[in-house]
């Protein structure tokens, strides 16, 4: 069984690394945060010091990192590992960053002869503890077949998106989508509980009707219609808010870049925004809802 390095124990990636101990992979893990390196090591992982000791002797270095300039000091900065992995070693970073970032990062992988995969996830911290997340992939056929034992520890479809870089474009598009989503059926919910409507009724009415979308089936952002939805334990995430300006704010630069009009996702990046402002970052991305309840 492959011996696999993961950098970036977070809200994803602790419970992504505890599936691949569970599929009895060698794990060795790394984060800044020591407690959760610590946790990790608790349930059978070994505890690695530095990203460089991670991946000492492993066969694929999976990462998970906020942003694109983690993603960047990890493989290209001055202790960068591209430098540090024997050619013919596996790296697949599931974080979800800029296109050209990942596209810099598939050429320098490229010149050292390791094989990469961009692929990054969909299904949030509940998808990561079950291993039913959606990956999209960006890379060449033959490294995605190489890889495809692993992610399917972690997760439940694995799509092929095409090129270097096309699993970002596709998580972007997905992300765009979403967010558009969340905002429309927070305004509608907000609209026709103010003009006396049953919470529970309007949603269901549309959840059953042309308006139907994933956010009614299973993520409705109005509290106490789904036992089960951030919403209603008082928007824990889940999806951060800050995460999902993070993707809207990627979304804009790519669609700048392509030449290509977002004006749904221009707006929907600025209601985030304005959600951060407020100080709710740190709550899942369906505490949107709050910008419309607090006008009632």
């Amino acid at each position: 069984m492959a011996r696999i390095a993961f950098i970036g124990l977070g809200n994803m990636g602790l419970p992504m690394a505890r599936n691949l101990l569970k599929a009895g992979y060698t794990v060795s893990g790394f984060d800044l945060v020591q407690a959760v390196v610590t946790q990790l090591a608790s349930e059978g992982a070994r505890a690695a010091t530095s990203a460089r000791d991670a991946a000492q002797d492993a066969d694929a270095v999976i990462s998970m990192l906020p942003a694109g300039r983690q993603v960047e000091d990890l493989y290209l900065g001055e202790d960068g590992l591209l430098a540090a992995l024997p050619a013919g070693r596996l790296v697949l970073d599931c974080s979800t960053i800029a296109p050209a970032t990942a596209r810099r990062v598939h050429r320098a992988a490229a010149a050292h002869g390791v094989a990469m995969l961009d692929a990054p996830v969909s299904g949030g911290t509940a998808g990561a503890a079950s291993g039913s997340l959606t990956f999209m992939v960006g890379g060449a056929t033959v490294t995605l077949e190489k890889a495809r034992p692993i992610l399917a520890a972690m997760g439940r479809n694995i799509f092929h998106a095409g090129f270097e870089s096309a699993g970002q474009l596709a998580k972007l598009c997905n992300n765009l989508l979403l967010a558009v989503q969340m905002i429309g059926t927070a305004e509608a919910m907000a609209l026709g509980t103010r003009c006396g409507l049953d919470a529970d009724v309007l949603a269901e009415i549309m959840r059953q009707s042309s308006g139907g979308n994933w956010v009614l089936e299973r993520y409705n952002p109005w509290p106490g219609v789904q036992a089960n939805s951030p919403a209603s334990h008082g928007y824990q995430p889940g999806f951060m808010a800050g995460l999902m300006a993070k993707d809207l704010g990627l979304v804009q630069e790519t669609a700048l870049q392509a030449g290509a009009a977002t004006p749904m996702g221009s707006l929907a990046l600025n209601l985030y925004r304005l959600l951060l402002q407020q100080g709710l970052g740190g709550q899942d991305f369906s505490a949107v809802q709050k910008l419309f309840i607090d006008q009632q």
